[in-house]
């Protein structure tokens, strides 16, 4: 079957288990999930959707999502998008029956008690943040990759005439991504983005350097995309309390001029200085806290990092990861927390072999394997150690030790980065960088991976199941639908914080 019919195939299969088009209010993707806006929950068919080979797992959040896996969502995205259209247009919204109504109102409740238990204004301020940039992580990996390849190629001396393209093609998005984080910034919290992108522009205008602020020059680039996102957040309050007070005749040439105006000013002789002290105090504590407490800051990172994506806390770090990567080059962080899926890993080999007789569990573990050593956790977490308990908290100890491996090594003065967000596993390999060289860097984070790997696999098949949990997984029917469903997930839906970009 070629590639196109296989995505077609794949979103004709998706549409009908999420009550078709009339059902489909918005359709988006992000790294690894199908993202979709749904009129009525009740309609979904979770159990089958979780039964198709591409699907890799559900999760219910903001929005209904499904995991396919990287490269594939992307592809079969626009498939489900046209077909949506074709579905709409064929087919009127269908009346709704007294039955339809009171399931509906069913679906609606679930989907508000789900959404309640994670609604706090906390995370749900995080997750706005995270949808500012996970945007930006495709140019991230882009450009990450061709930084990788042309730092190769100069220190091997290698096409010499190519690699000043390479690396215009490398720092040109970098150079400016403060411009794209305004723009999504205003867009998510309700303003008008190229407003936004107007005033974030200020922050890398070279003209900035004829500017003293607070006794001092100021630098274009100062404050970063942490400037960048408080002049966005600043100029979208500035637009709205001018469309609350200009008259509607003068709006379309007051409102933008006093937007850009106001929080420009506030950006320059404000913003931008205290974000660069924001900046570079994160920057140096990144560093200092790798070079005091290596192994002991590696361990937490790495133990605790799962638990953070369970409550949706790790998207405070998208924003670190961020200015890491435009101030150094390379975030450090991102290695040691990637341990986690290591982890993860180990402890899904670990349960493989402790449940020979349970062929549902372990058809799985074989299926999601795969997505797992490339850095997407979901199907293992929802699948495989969430639902039996026990290894997801040895996964976490194989997290923990891979963790302290590579901060180990960051202690000793080899600093282990990734030049993007977003990609794990063995999928970050071609993004790391580092201050000793390539091969160091490599063998390094390789190191990390063998140790997250053995120490999730021993503290899971040592420590990961109770006499009880034994006897009631390791038999040769299928477990109960109630705690591990044959299909790969668990039974219902798991209500899922995270979003991309972190994975496990």
């Amino acid at each position: 079957m070629a590639t196109e019919d296989k995505n077609r195939a794949t979103a004709a299969a998706i549409l009908p288990l999420v009550g078709g088009a009339a059902n489909v209010s918005s359709v988006v993707h992000c790294m690894t999930r199908l993202r979709l806006g749904l009129r009525d929950r009740s309609l979904v068919d979770d159990e089958a959707l979780k039964a198709l080979p591409a699907v890799m797992g559900v999760v219910e959040d903001d929005t209904y999502q499904i995991v396919l896996g990287p490269g594939t969502v992307a592809r079969v995205t626009p498939e489900f998008e046209q077909l949506v259209e074709e579905g709409r247009a064929a087919e009127p919204t269908p009346a709704h029956t007294t039955t339809a109504d009171e399931l509906a109102a069913q679906g609606a409740a679930i989907k508000a008690e789900r959404k309640a238990k994670n609604a706090t204004p906390f995370k749900l301020f995080l997750r706005k943040i995270a949808n500012v940039f996970v945007p930006l992580i495709p140019a991230l990996i882009g450009c990450g990759i061709i930084a990788g390849l042309n730092g190769l190629l100069v220190n091997l001396g290698w096409l010499t005439s190519v690699t000043p393209a390479l690396a215009a093609m490398a720092s040109g998005f970098m150079a400016l991504i403060a411009v794209f984080v305004g723009y999504n910034t205003a867009k998510e919290f309700g303003g008008t983005p190229i407003l936004g992108g107007a005033v974030a522009a200020i922050i890398v205008f070279p003209g900035v350097a004829n500017i003293e602020a607070f006794g001092q020059k100021l630098s274009p680039g100062q404050g970063g995309v942490l400037g960048a996102l408080g002049a966005a957040v600043l100029a979208v309050y500035v637009e709205k309390w001018c469309r609350r007070w200009v008259p509607e005749a003068l709006d379309v040439l007051v409102t933008p001029t006093l937007t850009v105006l106001v929080s420009g000013l506030v950006t320059i002789f404000g913003l931008m200085y205290v974000a660069g002290e924001v900046s570079t105090a994160i920057g140096d504590f990144a560093d200092w806290l790798l070079s005091n407490g290596g192994a002991g800051a590696g361990l937490v990172l790495g133990g605790f990092f799962l638990p953070l994506v369970m409550l949706g806390l790790h998207q405070a770090l998208i924003p670190i990861h961020t200015t890491l990567i435009e101030q150094q080059g390379y975030t450090v962080l991102l290695p040691i927390l990637a341990m986690a899926g290591a982890g993860q890993v180990g402890a899904a080999l670990a349960v493989y072999l402790r449940l020979p007789r349970n062929e549902s569990i372990r058809r799985t573990i074989k299926s999601a394997l795969p997505a797992g050593l490339l850095g997407v956790g979901e199907p293992l977490i929802y699948g495989v150690s969430l639902p039996l308990g026990r290894p997801f908290i040895t996964a976490c100890v194989g997290g923990a030790f891979g963790g302290a491996f590579v901060g180990f090594f960051n202690q000793l003065g080899s600093a282990v980065g990734s030049t993007a967000i977003g990609p794990s596993g063995w999928a970050l390999f071609p993004l790391l960088d580092g201050n000793h060289g390539l091969g160091t860097t490599i063998a390094i984070y390789a190191g990390g991976l063998l140790v997250g790997y053995l120490a999730g696999f021993v503290a899971t098949y040592f420590f990961g199941f109770s006499k009880d949990l034994l006897a009631e997984f390791n038999v040769s029917q299928e477990p109960a639908a109630s705690t591990v469903a044959a299909t790969g997930g668990p039974a219902t839906p798991v209500t899922d914080p995270a979003s991309e970009p972190a994975r496990a």
